[in-house]
């Protein structure tokens, strides 16, 4: 089957990720190429070339893309880049658009595509995103979203019509039998207000249990405001790790802290934490009590360092063992795109999709995306999508 993978364009979707997103993006376009896919990922420079790389935008010219919108550069290129490739798909013989990214135009313009887009949620509703859902009339598309949480909320904007929750990759975050001899507790993500890291930092300091800290800082008001000022010999910032480092790192740990600020869509942290026997202190927000059970996480009250003190001082006394289970059995990324791969036979049809995995097209030097031959949805009726 051939694949176009819209991405999110401000961070490149490469290690080591900025986030959560990106890392989907990688994994869901690096899985599907090993079952024989063909992919093609639209996304920024400096993006992992092996994942069928075409960059549309360089991303170090969208650093201030939210900030004013009225008047920012980066605004205006991040629209034209998704205006350049939403034009080129029309003409283009992808059998499924997968997007990916959270801008305004691909849903906008996902009724001009002569193929089907699933896009999916990674975000509770904003303003833009929503503008453009909104002036989708849903002929060829389908949404997706990561959480039951997402799916509520988007609910009264548009029909969620599928729940597909992120998995990671398992064996890259292997399980850790015991954890590190000299006890600490982990915090890894963006370094942004949002994920509320201050009270990751307060509670560990009720505990009386080392904080190891790894992510990137992204908001250096929040870090010299709220961050630094907390650091001190109970506290370590690694920095912003590479894949291999930062899964020694969270499976070594007592426990793992989950501090979101706002309704989080999934919490890829807790799957990895899992997946490497950690159990999970966490505040009680968005998706995240979808993933946790009580015998791999305990859930503390939001926005209280005191309430999440206690969580970890529970979650310090669960079993390993069952949190690698709970990972196994919930946050497995074949089971991502096993799902994935079952709602886009929906969409083209069973017959198509199973013609397509006998047999796979072999890709030659003038197999290009953008060749103007007939999509297997021409001619086919959009209810199939609707």
């Amino acid at each position: 089957m051939r694949i176009g993978i819209i991405s999110h364009l401000k961070y490149p979707i490469a290690e080591p990720f900025a986030g959560g997103l990106e890392m989907h993006t990688h994994m869901l376009a690096r899985r599907l190429r090993q079952r024989g896919h063909d992919v093609m990922l639209f996304a920024s420079t400096r993006s992992d070339p092996d994942l069928g790389l075409e960059a549309i935008c360089d991303e170090t010219a969208l650093m201030g893309v939210g900030v004013d919108e009225a008047t920012d550069i980066g605004f205006f290129r991040e629209h034209h880049a998704y205006l350049g490739l939403m034009n080129r798909l029309r003409r283009s013989d992808f059998d499924i658009i997968h997007n990916n990214s959270l801008n305004y135009l691909p849903v906008a313009m996902a009724d001009a595509l002569p193929m089907p887009m699933v896009t999916t949620l990674h975000t509770p509703p904003f303003c833009w995103l929503e503008s453009g859902i909104r002036e989708c009339r849903g002929l060829t598309s389908i949404f997706v979203g990561v959480s039951e949480s997402i799916r509520r909320a988007w609910s009264a904007i548009t029909p969620v019509t599928e729940v597909v929750r992120n998995g990671i990759d398992l064996d890259r975050f292997a399980y850790v039998v015991e954890a590190d001899p000299d006890r600490y507790l982990v915090w890894c993500g963006r370094i942004v207000p949002e994920k509320g890291l201050h009270y990751a930092m307060d509670a560990a300091a009720l505990v009386g249990v080392p904080l190891k800290i790894a992510g990137p800082v992204l908001d250096k008001a929040y870090f010299a405001k709220e961050i630094a000022p907390r650091m001190g010999a109970g506290t370590q910032y690694l920095g912003h790790l590479p894949h291999a480092e930062l899964a020694a790192v969270i499976g070594g740990a007592s426990a793992f802290l989950c501090t979101p600020c706002w309704e989080e869509p999934y919490g890829l942290v807790v799957a990895e934490a899992l997946a490497c026997g950690v159990p999970v202190a966490a505040f009680a927000r968005g998706a995240i009590p979808e993933i946790l059970t009580p015998d791999c996480g305990v859930l503390a009250t939001p926005d209280d360092a005191v309430a999440l003190a206690a969580a970890t001082r529970q979650a310090l006394m669960l079993d390993r063992a069952a949190c690698r289970a709970r990972a196994v059995a919930a946050c497995d990324a074949d089971g991502m795109i096993d799902a994935y791969e079952a709602l886009y036979a929906r969409c083209l049809g069973q017959a198509a999709f199973t013609a397509l995995k006998v047999v796979p097209r072999s890709p030659t030097s003038t197999d290009s995306p953008f060749s103007p031959s007939r999509s297997l949805f021409h001619g086919q009726d959009p209810e199939l999508v609707a």
